[in-house]
């Protein structure tokens, strides 16, 4: 398979999996089976999501690839003037942390640092979410390059440096991935990039007998959101099983079921996404007119972005 087309599964997958697991967010595990009890998972809406409409997860994964674009690689001003003109607009869904940081008023330079100061909390998976764009984007510069870009993005509205980092790793899995390597396999080497105070605890979420059940927290924390999508891709033999095994897990199933998607679409390609998926896929930008994305613009977005 070429790199580019998993460049483009790694975009593709990751929006799939969010507008699939949208409609059980905040569910019991289970909830996806119990609905599909065939096996064959359907774009079916619910929760106020339209069948196939990706949440804030994938608009914000489109905003950061449109304005790597746009001003030439990263421009971080640039980038959180986006996210502040999308969430003043009222997105039907975005996290309260993100929320609070992109509206409070203060300095990019310093809004996400002021908030963690202040609230104690920076490390939800939301920085997590929306890095399909940039780690293909970056991918192609090398490990120490692609880490460096996501920390930078997820610090403009994380203060938990634990976010930064798994966010770093999240980058150079996939950027492995593209390669046609297995990510599974390097997360040892990668760990030994991990900044030493985080290192312990991301290893410990990210080793390979990790489960789900292992969780300390809920999975809208940035720790097990990753860990979960791991242990899908680990524990599956397909994109849809490892989607489906993701949204299964309940909690915050659009973020965990985008990271796993991400994951998988690069492992496997937009071949082995179900078209039935794709093809109800659309992202809707709020804040930037009556522009919605759908496959096809994700695809030509993620090809521009190599």
């Amino acid at each position: 398979m070429r790199y580019e087309d998993r460049a483009v599964g790694a975009v593709l997958g990751s929006a799939v999996g969010d507008a699939l697991g949208a409609p059980f967010e905040f569910g019991l595990p289970g909830v996806f089976r119990e609905r599909f009890p065939d096996g064959v998972g359907e774009m079916c809406g619910g929760g106020g999501w339209e069948p196939g409409e990706a949440t804030d997860d994938t608009q914000m994964a489109v905003l950061v690839g449109e304005s790597l674009l746009e001003r030439g690689g990263l421009d971080p001003a640039d980038l959180f003037g986006r996210f502040r003109r999308w969430a003043a607009s009222e997105p039907k869904d975005i996290g309260l942390q993100t929320e609070a940081v992109l509206l409070g008023g203060d300095p990019w330079e310093t809004a996400a640092a002021l908030h963690f100061q202040v609230n104690g909390r920076g490390a939800g998976n939301g920085s997590l979410m929306r890095a399909s764009t940039s780690a293909v984007h970056f991918a192609s510069a090398g490990r120490a390059a692609t880490m460096d870009a996501a920390r930078r993005i997820a610090a403009l509205t994380h203060g938990d440096a634990a976010a930064w980092e798994g966010t770093a790793v999240l980058h150079e899995l996939v950027r492995v991935a593209l390669l046609g390597e297995d990510p599974l396999a390097v997360v040892p080497d990668v760990l030994g990039d991990v900044a030493e105070p985080h290192r312990e605890r991301w290893a410990v979420a990210l080793a390979p007998g990790w489960r789900p059940e292992d969780a300390t927290e809920f999975n809208g924390a940035v720790w097990p959101c990753l860990g979960s999508a791991l242990w899908a891709l680990r524990t599956t033999t397909s994109f849809e099983a490892a989607v489906a095994a993701a949204i299964d897990l309940g909690g915050d199933t659009d973020t965990v079921a985008a990271v796993t998607g991400m994951l998988a679409g690069a492992v496997y390609g937009p071949v082995g996404i179900p078209a039935r998926w794709t093809a109800a896929l659309r992202v809707p930008l709020p804040g930037f007119g009556d522009r919605v994305l759908r496959a096809p613009e994700l695809r030509d977005l993620a090809l521009a972005l190599l």
